[in-house]
């Protein structure tokens, strides 16, 4: 753990630190998580991709990696910050380091730098455009130089259709269940799946489906640029809009394909990107924020029940709840910022949810949404 590492940002913030994943050079939007843990679902998150994660809590690698905390098939963050790697990994599931871990994906990461300063920075500026500058060669001015010129190239999310790059190629079954302590992952085929939901893949977390699966749902996974035709000639009994990354107003195909699926009667349940593209499909608008909402401790409130739940967020863009029109209304709103944070439409068996339902911060406060979902299709039926 001895080579260098720089991380630079566009606004001229330059980070020394120690390099512990892969050497070379690697560019993104630079934000910042709140989250304790998690370390692992968070950068395997495809929502993620094109950023670099800085985690605010300074020891992170501490119970190691496995084989089961992963929410898609590779790390999807383009990079990762923080304070501290320790020395040991301790957890009675570890299988490999975080350094290892990053190293075999070839994932660029520093340590050793003060995150509380590049928190306060983002922070204040919100979310930047940064590099990080990993190996022998990160020494000098010269390497700085490198850095900041890569820093400043990131053209930033605004504008990029990340949706179709991370989605599976072709559609595909899933059957597995949600995890428990000792057995692992259900085989959700051994049970009664009345429900057929097709599910879009924007760059779906794996946790999603398993949650849907132990519901009874049988689910087919499609590409981001599917047909909405070739779906409604599934027959399916609902539709899933997938969380993902990037800037949801370019995905013009997923917009169109929803616009379609709202024409029939099938129920529709959105969540992250989801949520956004079905904000669209309806006729409202989005914003880039300043700074998004990365962590694990956030406060949402359901707008018709008056209480509060913790939810786990990611996301750098919001639907612009003054552009609802008529027939959409405002669920749930940030406690932080007053940012809307789910929908329904008043004509249509259609909801979202911005944040992410199947994390447990709650650690089961926002999991009746999947609930709701299935009750939606029992109701059509």
């Amino acid at each position: 753990m001895s080579k260098p590492a720089i991380l630079a940002l566009e606004d001229g913030s330059v980070f020394h630190g120690i390099a512990i994943g892969a050497d070379g050079v690697t560019s993104g939007e630079v934000v910042f998580n709140t989250a304790m843990t998690g370390y692992q679902e968070i950068l395997t998150d495809p929502s993620y991709t094109r950023q670099i994660v800085t985690l605010t809590y300074p020891h992170i690698g501490n119970t190691g990696i496995n084989a089961e905390d992963i929410e898609s098939a590779s790390i999807a963050a383009a990079g990762l910050v923080i304070r501290d790697l320790p020395l040991m990994a301790s957890s009675f599931r570890s299988e490999q380091s975080l350094s290892d871990y990053l190293k075999s994906q070839n994932i660029l990461g520093i340590a050793d730098i003060d995150t509380r300063r590049l928190t306060r920075i983002l922070r204040d500026k919100g979310a930047q455009s940064g590099a990080i500058l990993a190996g022998a060669d990160a020494e000098g001015e010269e390497a700085v130089a490198r850095a900041l010129e890569a820093a400043k190239a990131f053209p930033g999310l605004k504008g990029m259709d990340l949706a179709k790059e991370v989605s599976c190629k072709e559609a595909y079954e899933w059957s597995e269940g949600e995890w428990t302590l000792g057995e692992g992952y259900a085989d959700a085929t051994q049970s009664e799946r009345p429900y057929h939901v097709v599910a879009y893949d924007y760059g779906v977390k794996f946790n999603i489906l398993r949650m849907l699966a132990a519901r009874g749902c049988r689910l087919t996974v499609v590409p981001a640029q599917t047909p909405a035709a070739d779906v409604l000639a599934m027959k399916p009994d609902g539709v899933f809009l997938a969380n993902g990354p990037g800037d949801p107003e370019p995905c013009d195909y997923a917009i169109k394909a929803i616009q379609e699926v709202l024409e029939t009667d099938t129920p529709v349940f959105g969540i992250c990107l989801g949520h956004q593209l079905l904000a669209l499909a309806a006729g409202a608008k989005t914003v880039k924020m300043s700074l998004g909402h990365h962590g694990a401790n956030h406060p949402v409130q359901d707008l018709d029940a008056g209480t509060v739940m913790i939810t786990s967020q990611n996301h750098g863009f919001a639907a612009d709840e003054a552009t609802l029109p008529a027939n959409v209304r405002a669920t749930h709103r940030s406690l932080f910022d007053g940012t809307l944070q789910g929908i329904e439409l008043t004509d249509r068996p259609a909801f979202s949810f911005q944040g992410h339902p199947e994390a447990s911060p709650g650690p089961r406060d926002v999991a009746p949404l999947f609930d709701r979902f299935v009750a939606m299709m029992q109701a059509r039926r």
